[in-house]
């Protein structure tokens, strides 16, 4: 692997420039399929005379799917490697979207829907590519560049798809404007697993001992484990029911119940697979190289809590923050001031990992969660006495300190232990979806300043968590197909 420790990124002849460039992409299109339907509601609505609560039903549905997805989508890069998963998932997200798009009643656009946050689980693949293929000094402005330029895929699709859907024009102009994003999708999987290659040249592509479960090394890791794995499934518990009569009303009471005993029993069948993938190691011992601490890993899921997930949040909300706090503004209007959030990503989430790269990872991750915390509690200071422009740059503020947060934390991913940086990256990626549902769960029951005050607290807790972050440094081991171990260094 190169030791060179800067990113060129026009130096296409440069093998991990042109990787990094072709994966970000990869991810841009996943987001856009999982996003497409956002700008498109409103045709939906009259196509489908959809009820409010429907429009709401379809909204939660679309991130439903992805906490256990991404989870899921780590274990298999892990073992089949990304060109193969990213490829595999492209096509098959091609063939959910085409059918999404033309669905004929509300039961099938809600099940397709539901489906299809299986393709917000794209971003763990691109982790584990971009970090096999740059050396440490630079993976975390690398890898902020895949999330930030891939993540504004969402936003590409809220500008693009309108327009689209009135150059096709007609009554099913805007069934075409998703179909378009899905024959793409599905045209550039196979496209991604022609042009990518998992590893440089060279370069070994370490797999986990057993799959089922993260590897861990000692019996108080393992224990962390099991309760790092239960707000997860509390999060699907109450997506559950939020979609039963007293949310939404798409799910009956009892299918609610049952669905909650399906979440118990997947809980105790994953704390069975964690123990078959763990036993040998916690009852025999591991050897001192081969050990890492999982409080890395429990810490990275907690800060990506609260910046991804209180993302997802804001910027579901923003649009209607805007529009009910300042009299006088038109919808498209309070929806594009919203937007200025989520076009922070082209550049504040480079700019994190960047700056972790530069001064280090633990402190660049505290300081960003820290002005996480003041920039939501700015947000909630603002009332309809504000000039509307400085609400703006309050917003935009807030939104570099949580995208740059973001790039933090992914910064550091790689660097924990690499063979299972697809799971540990699919375990954050879902804390991030439970930091949604927590934060939206909480938007439900109070009013706008309430909510940006329980993300500034939330905050501010897991600043005090991220103090016991090691920084990364020295080196890590992993062993070869024969039995030899390498040195990967992380300093």
């Amino acid at each position: 692997m190169s030791t060179d420790n800067t990113i060129r990124l026009l130096d296409f002849k440069d093998p991990k420039i042109k990787t990094l460039h072709i994966t970000w992409f990869a991810f841009f299109l996943t987001f856009m399929v999982w996003f497409n339907h956002a700008p498109l509601l409103i045709y939906m609505k009259e196509a489908f005379d959809l009820s409010v609560q429907q429009v709401k039903a379809l909204m939660i549905l679309n991130v439903a799917l992805t906490i256990p997805a991404r989870i899921v989508i780590g274990i298999l890069v892990d073992k089949f490697g990304p060109r193969r998963v990213y490829s595999a998932l492209l096509v098959i997200s091609s063939f959910l979207c085409l059918a999404f798009a033309f669905s004929q009643t509300y039961e099938q656009l809600a099940m397709l829907r539901f489906l299809m946050g299986f393709v917000g689980a794209g971003f763990v693949i691109g982790i584990r590519m971009v970090g096999e293929w740059f050396p440490h000094k630079t993976v975390g402005v690398a890898e902020g560049i895949y999330g930030g330029w891939g993540n504004f895929g969402s936003a590409a699709a809220a500008m693009l798809l309108p327009t689209l859907a009135l150059v096709y024009g007609g009554e099913n102009g805007w069934r075409y404007a998703l179909a378009s994003t899905g024959i793409v999708a599905g045209l550039y999987g196979i496209f991604y697993y022609v042009a990518a290659r998992n590893t440089p040249k060279g370069s070994t592509y370490f797999k986990p001992k057993r799959a089922g479960g993260l590897e861990v090394t000692s019996w108080g890791d393992f224990y962390l484990y099991l309760l790092m794995n239960i707000p997860m499934y509390v999060a699907l518990g109450v997506l559950a029911w939020k979609l039963s009569p007293t949310g939404v009303g798409l799910l009956t009471t009892q299918t609610m119940y049952i669905l909650w005993g399906v979440l118990l029993l997947l809980m105790i069948f994953q704390i069975t697979q964690i123990w078959a993938v763990n036993k040998h190691a916690l009852l025999h011992g591991v050897q001192a190289l081969d050990k890492y601490k999982f409080k890395q890993v429990a810490i990275l899921d907690w800060a990506y809590f609260v910046t991804f997930g209180s993302e997802l949040a804001v910027v579901s909300m923003l649009p209607l923050f805007f529009l009910e706090t300042f009299s006088g503004l038109s919808p498209v209007t309070a929806g594009l001031l919203g937007s200025g959030f989520a076009f922070m990503n082209l550049v504040a989430r480079p700019t994190g990992g960047w700056l972790s790269d530069k001064i280090g990872r633990r402190k660049t991750l505290m300081v960003l969660i820290g002005g996480l915390a003041v920039g939501y509690f700015v947000l909630a200071q603002i009332t309809s006495a504000w000039w509307i422009p400085l609400a703006v740059m309050a917003t935009m503020c807030c939104s570099f300190f949580v995208q740059a947060g973001e790039g933090a934390v992914f910064a550091i991913v790689p660097l924990i232990k690499r063979r299972m940086t697809g799971q540990i990256a699919g375990m954050a990626g879902a804390y991030g979806n439970v930091g949604a549902v927590t934060y939206l769960t909480v938007l439900s029951f109070v009013d706008y300043s309430t909510f940006f005050l329980v993300i500034a607290a939330s905050a501010l807790v897991i600043f005090c968590i991220a103090m016991m972050l090691d920084e990364p440094k020295g080196q890590i081991s992993e062993v070869l197909p024969d039995g030899t171990v390498q040195m990967i260094d992380v300093g």
